[in-house]
């Protein structure tokens, strides 16, 4: 059982290019994914690895915290994803690190209907921007976007922060909140994860 958030990252980031690379092209992006079985079943999992944008977040200050199911991974899911979802403030203050960010990794942005859009801070200004990237694919999300009754700000405030040897520090959203998101978008998979992260939390 490997026990550290970022360890347990990198292993399965790994199971899932091992995974998909064996299997026929699906044609499928991480846009439209399957709400069972999640974006593991789509061609963006067949380079995926997170960690060149984690890394460029971290290296240009771009607070933003880890949500979807890597941050599940994170808290000892076992569910592969091939998708990495984030949530940051919507600040213009922040937007100029985010749009660093983004561009130090050549990925390409588009709007909420797939139109693409330049990767500068204006454009993190929405309340969802879809990128991609040649090892990450996914969507960056701002409390803007129509949550329910979700107080996703308070989300930002609580999130978890974990540092790796080479000093590469992360932030995810916290196990209660995470369940209370899968919860609240309600698709069977969100259903199905949340239930296992809860019952990580009964077994601990």
């Amino acid at each position: 059982m490997i026990d550290k958030p970022l360890e347990r990252l990198r292993a399965a980031a790994q199971r899932t290019r091992e995974l998909a690379r064996n299997r026929t092209a699906t044609g499928l992006s991480h846009e439209n994914a399957d709400d069972t079985l999640g974006t593991i079943a789509t061609d963006a999992a067949r380079d995926f690895d997170p960690f060149p944008l984690l890394e460029a977040l971290h290296h240009n200050g771009a607070r933003t915290i880890v949500i979807g199911q890597v941050a599940g991974i994170m808290h000892g899911s076992t569910e592969l994803t091939g998708d990495l979802d984030l949530l940051w403030d919507g600040s213009l203050t922040h937007a100029p690190a985010l749009a660093a960010a983004f561009t130090a990794i050549n990925a390409q942005l588009s709007d909420e209907t797939g139109n693409p859009v330049p990767t500068h801070p204006d454009s993190f200004l929405r309340p969802k921007v879809q990128f991609t990237s040649p090892g990450a694919s996914g969507d960056c999300c701002t409390p803007a976007l129509p949550w329910g009754n979700l107080q996703v700000g308070d989300f930002l405030n609580r999130a978890i922060t974990t540092v790796d040897p080479s000093g590469l520090k992360v932030h995810y959203i916290s196990r209660p909140d995470l369940i209370q998101m899968r919860r609240a978008i309600g698709r069977p998979k969100d259903l199905r994860r949340a239930d296992e992260l809860s019952s990580l939390i009964s077994n601990h």
